[in-house]
C-alpha cells in the first residue's frame, strides 16, 4: 500500500509541476493588441472545435458505458466506471495541453524578439505542461482504479476509454489540420504565390488552429492511451509472473519515469540557433540515463530479477533508436530528405516517387529495433518482459511529449510573427525554432509508433493469457481469414481518413478561391479575409468525417470475435498489428520527409521560394500532409484500440 500511495503522490507532483509551469508561462508578455487578437482567434478556434467534438464524444461515451454495464457478465458495471474515467482523463489531458499551447504561441513569438533562447524556453515549457499532464493524469487514474477495484483486468476499461477518445481526437484533429493546411498551401503558395502564414490567406487562422487540435490535443491523447494501455497490460501479465510485486513494478517504473522527466527538463538550454536541437536532445538523453539508473534499483527491490531490468533497457534503447532513425529519414539536412528536394527539380511526379521510396525504406530500422526489443525482452522476461519493454520505452514520456508539443507551438509562433508583422529578425528566429520543431515532431511521431507496436504486443500477450490460448494455428481457415481482415484494416482505415482530408480540403480550397475572387482588395492587403468561414468549414468537415473510421475500428473486433471466436480474433489482431505498424512508419516518415524537403528548398536551396522545384515540393508536401498528420498517427491508435476492445469484450467470445 505504501508504494502505491507514493506513486499517487508522484502523479500529483507531476500535475503540480505542470500547473506551476503554466502559471509561469502566462505571466510572460503576450505582445501588442494585434498579436493578442491573432492569438485569441487561434485559441477560440481551437476551443470551439474541442467543445463541438466533446458534444459528440459525450453521446458515444454514454452509449458504450451502458453497453458495457449490461452486456458484460459480472464485471460490466466496474468496466463501465473504468471506461468513463479513462475517457474523461484522456479528454482532460488533451484539453489542458491545447489550452496552454494556444496561450504560449504569441508569448513564444514575443520572447523570440528578445532572444532565440527565450523563445525556446517558452515553447518547450508549454510542452512540459502537456507532457506532465498526460503522465500525471494517466498514472493517477490507473493507480487509483487499482486501489478501488484491486483487479488490473478491470482497468482495461480505463484503457478502452482512453483509446476511444484518442482515436476520435487523432482522426478529427488530423482531418481538421490537414484540410486547412492543404487548402491554405495550394491556393496561397501555389496559385497566388504569397508566403506561408500570410494574413491575406483566408485559411491561415484555420491552419494555425489545426496545428493545435491535431498535433497537441491529438498527439497528447494518442500517447496518453499508449502510456496507460502499456502499464495496464504489464500489470495483468505481472501478476502471473511475480504476483502482487509484478503489479507494482510497472507503476513504480512509470512513477520514477515522471521524476526523471522533471529532472530532464532542467537540461534543456540553448544560447544560440545552432544549439537548439542539441538542447532538446540533451533533455531526452539526460532523462533516459536517470531512468536507466533508477530502474535498476526499482527492479532489484521489487522483483530481484536482473532479466526484467534488461527488458526495461531494451525498450528504452529501442525508443531512442526509432527516434534517431525517424530524425535521419525526415530531417531537412539529411540525405533522404535532400534527395526528395533534388527530385523536385524535374517536377511533382518525381518528388512524390522519391518520397514514397524514402518512406518505404524508413520502415527497416524501426522494425529491426522493435524486433530486437521483443527478442531480448522475451528472452529475459517472457511475455511480462515484452510489456516491461514497452513501459521502459514510455517511461520518459513526460519529456519526449514535451519536445513533441514544442513543435506546433513554435510553428504557431512563426505564423504569428508573419501575420503580426513583427519584423524579419523575429520571423527568422521563429522559423529556426519551427524548423527544430519539425524534427522533434517527426521524432515524437516515431516514438509514438514504436511505443504503439510494443503496447499492441503487450495487449496481445494479455489477450492470449486471458483467453487461455497458448498458440494460434494459422493452418485453420478462420485464423487465416482473421489475418487477412486484420491486415486489411489499416488500408481501409487509411483510405477513409485520407478521403476525409480530401473532402474537407475540397471545401476549404473553394472557399479560399471564392474569397480571393470576391473580396476586393484582398490581394493588395487593403481588405480583411473572413477567417471564421474557413474555421467553420474545417470544424464541420472534421467532426462529420471522423465518425465512420472510428466506429469501424471499435465494431470490427467485437463482431469478428463474437462470430468466429477467440482464436480467429487472435489472428485478426496479429494481422492489424503487423500491417498497422509498417503502414504507420511509412506514412508518417514519407509525409515528414516531403514536408522538410519543401522547407529545405525554402531555405534558399535549388532556387528557393517561387522556383519550379519549390512548387513541385509544395505539391509533394500537400500529398504528405494527410499521411503524416492524419492517417499515419491514427494507425498507432487503431492497432492498440482493436486489441483493448478485444480484451474488454473477451467474455462474449469465450
Amino acid at each position: 500500500m505504501g508504494l502505491l500511495i507514493a506513486v499517487i503522490i508522484i502523479s500529483i507532483l507531476a500535475l503540480i509541476f505542470a500547473a506551476f509551469t503554466a502559471s509561469r508561462i502566462l505571466k510572460q508578455d503576450a505582445g501588442n493588441q494585434k498579436i493578442k487578437e491573432i492569438a485569441d482567434a487561434i485559441h477560440q478556434g481551437a476551443m470551439t472545435f474541442l467543445h463541438k467534438e466533446y458534444k459528440i464524444l459525450v453521446i458515444f461515451v454514454i452509449v458504450v458505458a451502458l453497453v458495457l454495464w449490461f452486456a458484460i457478465p459480472q464485471t460490466g458495471p466496474k468496466l463501465a466506471v473504468s471506461f468513463v474515467a479513462g475517457s474523461i482523463l484522456s479528454a482532460l489531458a488533451g484539453n489542458i495541453g491545447m489550452r496552454i499551447a494556444t496561450k504560449s504561441n504569441s508569448r513564444t513569438a514575443v520572447a523570440a524578439k528578445k532572444s532565440i533562447s527565450k523563445g525556446l524556453k517558452i515553447a518547450f515549457s508549454s510542452g512540459v505542461v502537456m507532457g506532465l499532464s498526460v503522465v500525471g493524469l494517466g498514472l493517477l487514474g490507473v493507480t487509483a482504479l487499482y486501489l478501488i477495484f484491486d483487479d488490473p483486468n478491470i482497468i482495461f476499461g480505463f484503457g478502452f476509454g482512453a483509446s476511444s477518445i484518442a482515436l476520435f481526437a487523432r482522426v478529427g484533429g488530423g482531418i481538421y489540420t490537414k484540410a486547412a493546411d492543404v487548402g491554405a498551401d495550394l491556393v496561397g503558395k501555389v496559385e497566388k504565390g504569397i508566403p506561408e502564414d500570410d494574413p491575406r490567406n483566408p485559411a491561415v487562422i484555420a491552419d494555425n488552429v489545426g496545428d493545435n487540435v491535431g498535433d497537441v490535443a491529438g498527439m497528447g491523447a494518442d500517447l496518453f492511451e499508449s502510456y496507460v494501455d502499456n502499464i495496464i497490460a504489464a500489470m495483468v501479465l505481472g501478476v502471473v509472473a511475480f504476483s502482487v510485486q509484478g503489479i507494482k513494478l510497472p507503476l513504480a517504473l512509470a512513477a520514477f519515469g515522471i521524476v526523471s522527466a522533471i529532472l530532464g527538463t532542467y537540461f534543456v538550454k540553448a544560447a544560440k540557433k545552432k544549439h537548439l536541437h542539441t538542447a532538446l536532445n540533451k533533455g531526452i538523453f539526460a532523462s533516459s540515463v536517470i531512468m536507466l539508473i533508477g530502474s535498476f534499483f526499482i527492479v532489484k527491490f521489487l522483483v530481484n530479477d536482473v532479466g526484467i531490468f534488461f527488458a526495461t533497457v531494451a525498450g528504452l534503447i529501442a525508443g531512442i533508436i526509432i527516434g534517431v532513425s525517424t530524425e535521419y529519414f525526415t530531417s531537412s539536412h539529411r540525405k533522404p530528405t535532400i534527395s526528395i528536394a533534388e527530385a523536385s527539380k524535374t517536377g511533382s511526379a518525381t518528388n512524390i516517387i522519391q518520397g514514397l521510396s524514402v518512406g518505404m525504406m524508413s520502415t527497416v530500422i524501426p522494425v529491426i529495433a522493435v524486433s530486437a526489443a521483443i527478442l531480448i525482452s522475451f528472452k529475459f522476461g517472457g511475455l511480462f518482459g515484452i510489456a516491461i519493454a514497452g513501459v521502459g520505452m514510455l517511461s520518459t514520456l513526460g519529456i519526449t511529449l514535451a519536445s513533441d508539443t514544442y513543435g506546433p507551438v513554435a510553428d504557431n509562433a512563426a505564423g504569428i510573427a508573419e501575420m503580426g508583422r513583427m519584423g524579419k529578425e523575429v520571423r527568422k528566429r521563429a522559423e529556426a525554432l519551427d524548423a527544430v520543431g519539425n524534427t522533434t515532431a517527426a521524432i515524437g511521431k516515431g516514438f509514438a509508433i514504436g511505443s504503439a507496436a510494443l503496447t499492441a504486443l503487450a495487449l496481445f500477450a494479455s489477450y492470449m493469457t486471458i483467453t487461455g490460448l497458448t498458440s494460434i494455428d494459422i493452418g485453420k481457415p478462420l485464423v487465416i481469414v482473421g489475418l487477412f481482415i486484420g491486415a486489411l484494416m489499416p488500408f481501409l482505415f487509411s483510405s477513409l481518413t485520407m478521403k476525409s482530408v480530401g473532402n474537407a480540403a475540397f471545401h476549404i480550397i473553394n472557399e479560399v478561391r471564392r474569397q480571393f475572387k470576391e473580396i476586393k482588395g484582398l490581394m493588395k492587403g487593403t481588405a480583411k479575409p473572413d477567417y471564421n468561414k474557413c474555421i467553420a468549414i474545417s470544424t464541420h468537415a472534421a467532426l462529420k468525417e471522423m465518425i465512420l473510421p472510428s466506429l469501424i475500428a471499435i465494431i470490427t473486433p467485437v463482431l469478428f470475435g463474437y462470430l468466429f471466436g477467440a482464436e480467429a480474433l487472435g489472428g485478426l489482431l496479429a494481422g492489424v498489428t503487423v500491417t498497422g505498424f509498417l503502414m504507420a512508419v511509412f506514412l508518417s516518415n514519407s509525409g515528414g520527409a516531403w514536408d522538410n524537403a519543401k522547407k529545405y528548398i525554402e531555405e534558399g536551396h535549388l532556387g528557393g521560394k517561387g522556383s519550379d522545384a519549390h512548387k513541385a515540393a509544395v505539391v509533394g508536401d500537400t500529398v504528405g500532409d494527410p499521411c503524416k498528420d492524419t492517417s499515419g498517427p491514427s494507425l498507432n491508435i487503431l492497432i492498440k484500440l482493436m486489441s483493448i476492445v478485444s480484451l474488454v469484450f473477451v467474455p462474449l467470445f469465450l
